[in-house]
Order: C-alpha cells, then sequence, then structure tokens
C-alpha cells in the first residue's frame, strides 16, 4: 500500500489552430538548461502531422494541461486535458476539439512537430532490460532506460510506437534526424499556492492563490485495496533521483519470497525520477517507469505522473504547501 523513498527531501527551490502541415518551420527557445530541437525541414509522414488529436496533445502538454504521453490517440487521457484547459480559458468543458478551444490553443503558434538528430551519446546509452520482479531488480546498479526509443520517448514525451509512426523506414542510430513532438523548450511555470489531487477525474493540478488551475496532469491514484487518503496535507520536500526503498510487508500483492530491499534510481525506478514526499506517511506524488499507464490503472496508494510531468510538478512545489486530496 505504501511506497518509500529514502533519499534528501530538499527544498524546490490568436485565429483558430489548425493542424501542422510538412512546412512548419520554427521551434521554441529551450527551458534553461534545455536545447530545443532544430527547426524542422519536412514532417515524415505527412497524415500525422496534419492530425488534429496529435496537434492537440503536443499544444496541450505544451500549455501544461498534459494528455499524458503522447500517442495521436483519442483517450480519456486527452479528452479530460482538453475539458481542463476548456474550463482555465472559461469555455464549455466539452472535451472535444470544437473552434473555441482551437483559438485558444492557437494562442500558441509553434509547430507541432520538430526535428531531432540523434546523437551519439543517445543512442550509447546503456540500455539494459528492466526485470518486473523486485528481487531482480534490486541486483542493479542503475535503473536506466531499457532502450534508445524509450529514452527518446520520455524526452518528446511520446509513445515509442507514436515515434515509430512518425519516422518510419528510419534506423533509430546515431545520424537520424527524427521528426518529433515539439515539447522541448516549453515555457516554465511558476510557483503553486496548492496542488489538488482529485480522484474523480484522475488529476494532479497545480492552483494559484486566487484559485485558477494553470496545469494538470493525468495521474493514477490509489485502489480498492489502498485507497487514495483523502483529505488535507502538506508537501514536505522533493527527492530527485531516488532510490526506491522495497518493502514487501507493505504491498499487498508482494511475493511471499521477497524481503527488503534498495532498489537503485533511474527512469524505470518504481517511482521514477521524481519523488514530491506529503505529510501523509509513506505517501508522495511520484514518477512511473510506465506512462503508457497513467490514469488507467491503479497505484499502490501513491499518486503516479509520468515522469516528465513529476519533473514539471516538483519545480512548482515548496515544502510547506498544501496538497488537497478530494474524491
Amino acid at each position: 500500500m505504501f511506497e518509500q523513498v529514502q533519499a534528501e527531501v530538499s527544498t524546490v527551490p490568436a485565429a483558430p489552430a489548425t493542424p501542422p502541415t510538412a512546412a512548419d518551420a520554427q521551434s521554441q527557445p529551450a527551458s534553461p538548461g534545455e536545447t530545443a530541437p532544430p527547426p524542422v525541414a519536412a514532417a515524415a509522414d505527412a497524415d500525422l502531422a496534419k492530425d488534429g488529436v496529435l496537434r492537440a496533445q503536443i499544444l496541450l502538454d505544451r500549455a501544461h494541461f498534459s494528455p499524458g504521453e503522447i500517442d495521436g490517440v483519442s483517450g480519456s487521457n486527452t479528452r479530460r486535458a482538453i475539458a481542463a484547459f476548456q474550463a482555465a480559458h472559461e469555455l464549455e468543458a466539452s472535451g472535444e476539439l470544437d473552434a473555441p478551444t482551437w483559438q485558444a490553443l492557437g494562442a500558441d503558434d509553434a509547430p507541432a512537430l520538430v526535428e531531432y538528430t540523434i546523437t551519439a551519446a543517445d543512442a550509447a546509452g546503456p540500455f539494459a532490460n528492466i526485470p518486473s520482479d523486485m528481487m531482480a531488480k534490486s541486483k542493479l546498479p542503475k535503473l536506466g532506460y531499457a532502450s534508445l526509443q524509450e529514452m527518446l520517448g520520455e524526452k518528446f514525451h511520446a509513445s515509442p510506437d507514436l515515434l515509430g509512426k512518425l519516422n518510419d523506414g528510419k534506423a533509430f542510430a546515431a545520424g537520424t534526424l527524427l521528426a518529433v513532438p515539439n515539447v522541448v523548450g516549453a515555457s516554465a511555470l511558476p510557483k503553486a499556492d496548492k496542488v489538488v489531487v482529485d480522484k474523480s477525474d484522475a488529476s494532479v493540478s497545480l492552483v494559484d492563490a486566487s484559485g485558477t488551475t494553470f496545469a494538470r496532469f493525468p495521474a493514477t491514484s490509489g485502489s480498492s485495496h489502498d485507497p487514495l487518503p483523502i483529505g488535507d496535507w502538506k508537501i514536505n520536500g522533493v527527492a530527485r533521483d531516488p532510490e526506491f526503498h522495497y518493502n514487501p510487508a507493505l504491498f499487498w500483492d508482494a511475493d511471499a519470497s521477497h524481503a527488503k530491499a534498495t532498489i537503485a534510481a533511474g527512469p524505470n525506478n518504481p517511482v521514477g525520477v521524481v519523488w514530491v514526499d506529503l505529510s501523509k506517511e509513506h505517501y508522495g506524488i511520484h514518477g512511473t517507469p510506465e506512462p503508457s499507464t497513467i490514469g488507467k490503472t491503479q497505484s499502490h496508494g501513491c499518486i503516479r505522473l509520468t515522469n516528465w510531468d513529476a519533473q514539471v510538478l516538483a519545480a512548482a512545489v515548496a515544502p510547506g504547501m498544501a496538497a488537497v486530496l478530494q474524491p
């Protein structure tokens, strides 16, 4: 029921939009410490590049109303993200991509797709298969990426399958030029006044002092065995690249042969790359090694986000901030 982390917890310091064309040619400046991909010359797959759902997912991600893993498919996470974006912009929260919603999304006129050249460092990894068994995980020195496609998927907030479709026939190797979602370099967020975890629509939101939601992320939170601890809590702090201290006694579905173990840090660590510690003992908001499952499965009580959404949220919170967990 409880996921535990032992790590130092520190203070965290226009016109209606239309689907993109292959001629989209500019990328946005990168956030500090990040390098935006170079301008796009031509999108690899014209049909996918023009797809309205794909463009909407990318623009929602850039606006911090995350659809979760970008896959070009209109699922529950995307519909909920659209509805939240609409509500924040005083539009009818239908969850549908109507003309007023495209107009609001079109305030960001960046191209949906940009080009990215796979570097030698990208291709070098190292990559390794990640076992499912916790005892086997505990024997690894790092819980890194399993493949180059997985690493690039995390970098560009996209499913590896989508990257394959956008770049059909291309080798994922150093020097290959890829078409990728334009998500690197999106604007940074201000500090929030509080964090709201909403079980009813499987989300975590950042809210300002006026009560306005300015960012929202799809989440997996609790289960019938380990329900979300509804109530008013506080944020204690943030641990980045945390180790995971596994105690099978705290998991109803643990293998009876398991013992306590320390799982090394890394993106495939059970709590991903960020742990936002809550004042409710053993509970936190954290990343995940399986972004495609967010909002679609159950957890052992804690609140899971994609690794990239957890990083954005972690930068906007601070110790002592209110964390409201509501039904």
